[in-house]
Formats: C-alpha cells, structure tokens, sequence
C-alpha cells in the first residue's frame, strides 16, 4: 500500500486492484447536498438539477456505482421435473438492496430509463430489494455494470 499526500486536503492510497482518492474540504456539501447529519434513509436524497443532468448523461455508471456498493449479481437455481425427474436450472440475477425509499427511487427510475426491467423483492426487514432477473435485462446489465473487484 502506497500514500500520495499532495498537500493536506487531498490524498491517494493503492492497493492492488483500486485506488482510493481522499479529499477534505468544508466545500463538499456543495457538491454533494444529499449528505447531511443523520441516517441517509431517515431523510430526503433527491438529486439537484445539475446532478439529474449528469445522471442522464451517464445512467450506467450512476447503475454500476450502486450496483457495486449496494447490490450483487448471483446465480439463482430452482428445480423442475422434467420426464417425471427433477432437473435444476441456474440463471444470473441481479439485486439492489438499500432501505432508503429515495435511493431505491433514483436506482428504479434510472433502470426504466435505460430499458432494464425490473421487481421489487419483498423483504421481512426494513430494506428492499430490487431484483432483476429477466434474461434480455441480465444481459444488459452484464454488458454495461460487469463483476465487483
């Protein structure tokens, strides 16, 4: 692991496979006015309209982000019989799990506008899950969000 420190406000730390850039500044909450005190799904996270330009412009890296901060892509499997004899059956999924309704919000409503279809998971806990599983939206995804490092 290596440190960068150029100045005291901003730094950069490398470990195989990432870089980590860190950056202090009272300046911040300007650039991102969704954080704020508090549990993020206990108040309001809405975009700013320049930063709904952004996401518009670039739906798929807002969906990776989100996808591989807060979700996964696993192999399902189910049985059926098949000539009177069990057969199994693997297909890929994708989840999205946060329990911030405007988080889940933003992440649907970016899925609908690049075409992807999706369902709600229902959950015996707070959060909610997202799942995507239709094979053409599986492949959509694959093609643009890709494995977690």
């Amino acid at each position: 692991m290596r440190k960068v420190r150029p100045g005291n406000r901003v730094w950069l730390e490398r470990k195989q496979g990432c870089v980590m850039v860190t950056s202090t500044s009272k300046h911040w909450p300007c650039f991102f006015p969704q954080h704020g005190p508090g549990k993020k799904h206990e108040r309001a996270i809405t975009l700013e309209p320049w930063q709904q330009q952004i996401v518009d412009a670039y739906p798929w890296e807002l969906l990776r982000g989100l996808i591989h901060s807060d979700g996964c892509r696993i192999t399902n499997w189910t049985t059926r019989i098949v000539n009177g004899k069990p057969k199994r059956y693997e297909y890929p999924r994708y989840f999205f799990t946060n329990t911030s309704t405007d988080i889940l919000k933003l992440f649907t409503d970016t899925l609908d506008r690049v075409g992807v279809e999706w369902k709600s998971a229902n959950q015996s806990r707070r959060a909610q899950s997202i799942s995507i599983a239709r094979r053409d939206s599986v492949a959509l995804m694959d093609a643009h969000i890709g494995p977690k490092h």
